[in-house]
């Protein structure tokens, strides 16, 4: 029974919920992203030697993929509408050339860094709008006007940096370099006798990565029970109670020991590139589950003909997703040259492709309609692991390149199979 008083109600059983072979069954997929994560990570620890566990280059794994979940998560509902962006990379590459243009070049701009970063994310929308024009209004194909979009802005990127510009304010290097003040303190590491001195596994914890962490898995309890209790008080078919419980419960011990990792790092405490990508997760998962138009997205996705039968202005919802996939590539855009300290024509090659392979890798559906923002936030942690576990082992750029793309085919392969079993035309 449905309980109206509270969030505890949503923990209760209910005869609308699945059993836990149902719940496997709708949500497989899903569930085999997560499991095949955690595959990697063991595997890359054991070749490693459990290098790739250590802190520091978990703080580097962050810092190194958050343009890769940055665009994901635009490309994400890019991909669900049925569209696709092959533009990105090129407008990381102008967007980050005229920010660093400006600071580079006038004294007034330099130490006003944050109005360069104001003039970006300005000129990333004016970006979507452009191409969402030509997309949702005079109707030609996303891939075309994307494609030329690629060549367009790589051609002004180009021109923009024809020479590489560096030398930004600290306070910019910091946004993608930097951490959080840790005014809270350290706390004793319980653990520390358990390794050796100098152990980067021996350090006391930042209190504010772990706060942080903590923070977030209370963020994401209380955001699924009240789900699961609007879902029963619609009827709607809702996991069991043992099922949510012990997905919560593995979801919450990932992020606390990822937190309690990241927290003993010796570059500084939580990345604060870090907290503008858990911002963007948060935003985007209550944008594509609870809005009105997340629910547009999905059904333009699903069946465009239909949606637009029901009232849906797809027009509208096209024009949206590529003014929001331009504001996005400019906050990657930011994020790459801030991470860089410098700004260069070169910037944003293969963003685009790597945007894409984790949507497909995280079960978001070729043909559109369907996908998560936590599927693809997986496949893009599933591409920054296999980039760093295969770097540190000493694996080329040519042979990471071959491997990734083996990985998406297969990724893409078990999608569509998995389909063909179930019924799914």
């Amino acid at each position: 029974m449905t309980d109206q008083s509270g969030l505890m109600a949503a923990v209760d059983d209910s005869p609308k919920g699945g059993g836990l072979r149902a719940l496997l069954g709708e949500n497989l997929r899903q569930y085999g992203i997560m499991l095949a994560l955690v595959l990697i990570v063991i595997f890359f620890a054991v070749w490693t030697d459990g290098r790739i566990l250590m802190p520091n280059n978990l703080w580097t794994l962050v810092q190194q993929n958050a343009y890769v979940l940055i665009l994901a998560l635009g490309m994400l509902m890019v991909i669900i509408a049925g569209h696709i962006d092959l533009s990105v990379g090129s407008v990381v590459a102008f967007i980050g050339g005229v920010v660093g243009w400006l600071m580079f070049t006038y004294p007034f701009w330099h130490s006003h860094w944050y109005l360069a970063v104001g003039v970006g994310l300005g000129l990333g929308l004016i970006v979507g709008v452009w191409q969402g024009f030509w997309v949702a209004f005079v109707r030609i194909p996303a891939f075309v006007v994307t494609l030329a979009g690629m060549l367009l802005f790589r051609g002004l990127a180009q021109i923009v940096a024809s020479r590489t510009m560096a030398g930004f304010e600290h306070g910019f290097n910091q946004i993608a370099g930097g951490s959080l003040p840790n005014f809270l303190g350290f706390a004793a590491n319980p653990l520390n006798f358990l390794f050796k001195a100098g152990s980067p596994f021996g350090q006391d914890f930042d209190v504010v990565t772990l706060v942080l962490g903590l923070a977030g898995i209370a963020a994401i309890v209380i955001t699924t029970l009240r789900s699961r209790q609007s879902q029963l008080q619609h009827n709607l078919t809702v996991e069991s109670r043992t099922v949510m419980v012990i997905r919560l419960g593995v979801i919450g011990l990932a992020i606390f020991l990822i937190t309690a990792v990241l927290s003993m790092n010796l570059i500084g405490g939580t990345p604060i590139v870090l907290v503008i990508v858990g911002a963007l997760i948060f935003i985007y998962s209550f944008v594509t589950s609870r809005t009105t138009f997340g629910r547009h997205v999905y059904a333009v996705g699903g069946n465009r003909n239909a949606a637009l039968l029901s009232g849906v202005k797809t027009a509208r919802v096209d024009f949206l997703l590529f003014v929001n996939m331009g504001l996005l590539a400019a906050v990657a855009a930011i994020v790459t040259t801030s991470r860089a300290g410098a700004a260069v024509a070169a910037a944003g090659q293969n963003y685009e492709l790597d945007a894409i392979a984790s949507c497909f890798i995280g079960g978001t559906a070729v043909s559109g309609g369907i996908g998560k923002v936590g599927g693809a936030m997986v496949g893009a942690l599933i591409m920054g692991v296999l980039n760093m576990g295969l770097s540190i082992r000493g694996i080329d750029a040519n042979t990471q390149m071959a491997i990734k793309g083996l990985v998406l085919l297969l990724a893409v392969a078990f999608d569509l199979v998995s389909k063909r079993r179930s019924g799914v035309s």
